[in-house]
C-alpha cells in the first residue's frame, strides 16, 4: 500500500499494523494477514464488527474520498483463518506456575486472560452471569455481533487453558481475600455497569426502563439461555417485568451506539413508532473545518438501525415522563433547545425555545444517556481498592492501591469502545506479567508499532 505516513496506526488503540494486513489481504495471504492481525489484536473478530473503526477516521485516504475499509478487511482476515484452520487452540509450551484471577469476561477480561495465558500463567475468569461475554454477549445485540462468535472464541482459549467460572459474583460467591489467597495477582475488568438515570418528574411510572436492561433480556431471549429476568444476579434484582416493545410507541432517549441497539430491537419487536431524541444538535453530513483530517470526524452516522426505520430528532429536552391513573408512562413532555456559547465561561449551554414545548405518545421510555461507573461495593469495598472523582478505578498503570490487584477496561478508564476495553486487558496483562515475573515479553502498544515500523 502507498499511504506515505500511515495515519491509521495513530487512530488505532491497539496499534494495529494496518497497512501490512491489508496488503496480505489484497495478495490473498491469509496465515500472513492473520499473523500480523494477531501480533496487536486478540479479537479481530469482534472489532471487525462492532468497532467503530477510528482507524478509518485517521485513513491518508480519508482526505478526500472515503477512507480504505478497513474494518471489513479486518473481519475478512479472522473469517478467512477461522475458515482455513489459521486459528487453531495454542496453549503456551510451559507453565510459570503463577495463578491469575480475572474479574469479568467482557473485552478488556478477555483480553487479558487471553495474554496472561499466553505468557504461560494460569488463568481463571470469574463471570456473575451464566455465560461467558459480558457485554459482548447480553449487551450487544445478535444483529451486531451473534453470540455463536463469542462462543467460537471462547472454545479456543478453553482449549488453550483458560478456566472459566460463571454464575460467581465475586465479592458474594467469594470474597476478594479468599482469591488473594489462591491466586497471586487479580485483574477487575468489570465494566462500566451503572447507568446514568434521568431524574425527572414522571421517572418512577412504569415503562420507563434503563437502555441496557432491555437489551439484556432481549439477549437472554435470543440466546435461549434461561430466564430473561435474572432475579439471582446482583444489579438486576429490578427487572419486575418483561421489557417488550411490541405494538408500543417507543422513545429512546439518547442518541449513541446504545440507544441505535434500542431502535433496531425495537423494530424486531414490531413497536407502532420508535423515535430516538438527542439533546445535542443534529451532526454535519460532512466534516466542519474546525473538525479537520485527521481528528476523528464529527459527522452524522447512520446505523443500520435507523435505515430500518424510526425518526431521529435533535436538540430536545426531556422535561417530564407523563402517566396514567394506573401508573403507566404514556407520554413525554418535550421542548426544544437552541446551543449557544456561555459568554461567562466560553462552553456552550442550551436554552429552550420559547412555544416549542409539547407532548408526544410514549409507552415504553429507554433511557441510553450512557454509564457513570462500575458497581461499587463487593470487592472494591471489601479490599479498600480507591476510585477517581468519578468512581472509577484508580489505578495508575493499572495497578491499584491494592498490592497484586489491578484493574482495565471500562472500570477503570471509565465507559469507552470495545476496541480500547481490548487495548487495555491487554496492556494490563503486561503489567501483571512484570509483577509476577520481574520482566515481561508480553507487548504493548507503543513496542507493537516500533516493531511494525522498524
Amino acid at each position: 500500500m502507498d499511504c506515505g505516513v500511515p495515519f491509521c496506526h495513530n487512530g488505532c488503540p491497539l496499534g494495529n499494523n494496518i497497512p501490512d494486513f491489508n496488503d496480505a489481504a489484497y495478495r490473498g495471504e491469509w496465515a500472513e494477514a492473520i499473523q500480523i492481525l494477531d501480533m496487536t489484536n486478540n479479537f479481530p473478530e469482534f472489532t471487525g464488527r462492532i468497532c467503530p473503526a477510528p482507524c478509518e477516521g485517521s485513513c491518508v485516504l480519508g482526505i478526500n474520498k472515503p477512507p480504505v475499509a478497513i474494518e471489513h478487511i479486518e473481519k475478512t482476515i479472522a473469517e478467512k483463518a477461522f475458515e482455513h484452520n489459521l486459528i487453531v487452540p495454542k496453549p503456551p509450551a510451559t507453565r510459570t506456575g503463577k495463578k491469575v484471577a480475572v474479574i469479568g469476561s467482557g473485552p478488556a477480561g478477555l483480553a487479558a486472560a487471553s495474554q496472561l495465558n499466553r505468557a504461560g500463567h494460569t488463568v481463571t475468569v470469574f463471570e456473575r452471569s451464566d455465560k461467558i461475554g459480558g457485554l459482548l454477549i447480553y449487551g450487544i445485540p445478535d444483529f451486531k455481533l451473534e453470540k455463536w462468535v463469542v462462543d467460537r472464541r471462547v472454545d479456543v482459549m478453553r482449549q488453550e487453558g483458560v478456566a472459566f467460572r460463571t454464575n460467581t459474583n465475586v465479592g458474594v460467591d467469594i470474597t476478594g481475600e479468599e482469591l488473594k489467597q489462591q491466586f497471586d495477582a487479580v485483574v477487575i475488568c468489570a465494566g462500566s455497569t451503572v447507568p446514568r438515570d434521568l431524574p425527572i418528574p414522571g421517572r418512577q411510572f412504569k415503562g420507563v426502563h434503563f437502555a441496557m436492561d432491555f437489551l439484556t433480556q432481549q439477549n437472554r431471549r435470543v440466546t435461549g439461555h434461561g430466564d430473561p429476568k435474572p432475579a439471582h444476579l446482583q444489579g438486576w434484582e429490578t427487572w419486575q417485568e418483561d421489557i417488550l416493545a411490541t405494538d408500543k410507541h417507543v422513545v429512546v432517549i439518547g442518541g449513541g451506539d446504545t440507544g441505535s441497539d434500542c431502535v433496531g430491537t425495537s423494530n424486531r419487536h414490531r413497536a407502532a413508532s420508535v423515535t430516538q431524541i438527542e439533546l445535542l444538535s443534529k451532526p454535519p453530513e460532512s466534516r466542519p473545518e474546525d473538525n479537520p483530517w485527521p481528528l476523528w470526524p464529527m459527522v452524522l452516522r447512520t446505523s443500520s438501525s435507523h435505515e430500518e426505520g424510526g425518526e431521529r430528532r435533535w436538540s430536545i429536552l426531556t422535561k417530564e415522563f407523563v402517566g396514567d391513573a394506573e401508573g403507566n408512562v404514556k407520554g413525554l413532555r418535550l421542548v426544544d433547545i437552541e446551543w449557544k456559547k456561555d459568554e461567562a465561561t466560553g462552553r456552550p449551554k442550551f436554552v429552550e425555545v420559547e412555544g416549542t414545548e409539547r407532548k408526544i405518545p410514549c409507552d415504553l421510555a429507554l433511557l441510553a444517556v450512557g454509564f457513570l461507573h462500575t458497581q461499587k461495593g463487593g470487592i472494591l469495598e471489601e479490599l479498600g481498592i480507591e476510585q477517581d472523582e468519578r468512581g472509577n478505578i484508580k489505578a495508575r498503570g493499572y495497578q491499584t492501591n491494592v498490592d497484586g490487584v489491578f484493574a482495565a477496561g471500562d472500570a477503570r478508564r471509565g465507559q469507552s469502545l470495545v476496541v480500547w476495553a481490548i487495548s487495555e486487558g491487554r496492556e494490563a496483562a503486561r503489567e501483571v506479567d512484570k509483577y509476577l515475573m520481574g520482566t515481561t515479553m508480553l507487548p504493548s502498544r507503543d513496542k507493537s508499532l516500533l516493531q511494525a515500523n522498524a
